[in-house]
């Protein structure tokens, strides 16, 4: 049992999304939550899934020279892949109905790299989960952006909201993902770490 794995290590949860907390308290596995702030800036050679691992690399090495014998570091960074252009969390709410805009009717990528680090070792990893869009009208997008203010969340949407349920037609991969956290990697990859 990975609980039992773990009892000699302290979890550090470098990460302020309530979303990947819960994740982390759903394992049922004892973690703190550690911020610190990152500039989230990458080489623009980088695309997909090599951003996502460079960013949560980059937020992983926050912690260098910090890290005890027994801390076990999570860092974690989630894009949306669209028509060959990463995207983040929006500026603000023209950019969040441009984004919606741009998704509507058509298949995006969810891409979240996940990093696990100790005082010697690191383990970097991510998943691609696709997601369909319905076709939203403008008057949808509007409500969803007044309603939920989704300004925190790539791509500007939260699939466990409003959204999730009338806009999104397809996911081929992990739902979890998309929420923020590869859950099912996580814990096969702590598993295998420690």
């Amino acid at each position: 049992m990975l609980k039992e794995k773990l009892k000699n290590f302290n979890i550090i949860l470098a990460s302020g999304s309530p979303r990947r907390q819960q994740f982390f308290r759903d394992l049922d596995l004892d973690f703190e939550i550690r911020l610190k702030e990152v500039e989230e800036i990458y080489p623009e050679n980088l695309k997909a899934g090599a951003i996502t691992d460079y960013l949560a690399e980059l937020k992983a090495n926050a912690f260098n020279n910090e890290l005890s014998d027994n801390d076990v570091l999570v860092t974690s960074d989630t894009i949306v892949w669209h028509e060959n252009k990463a995207l983040g969390k929006p500026k603000n709410y023209d950019d969040a109905f441009k984004m919606l805009q741009s998704l509507s009717g058509k298949t995006h990528e969810v891409i979240t790299s996940v990093c696990i680090k100790t005082k010697s070792k690191k383990d970097t990893f991510h998943e691609v989960t696709k997601v369909t869009f319905n076709t939203l009208s403008d008057e949808a997008i509007k409500y969803y952006l007044d309603n939920y203010k989704p300004f925190d969340k790539a791509g500007s949407y939260g699939i466990q909201e409003w959204i999730g349920l009338v806009a999104i037609a397809r996911i081929d991969g992990s739902y979890a993902n998309v929420v923020g956290l590869p859950v099912d990697k996580v814990y096969q990859h702590l598993d295998s770490f420690i």
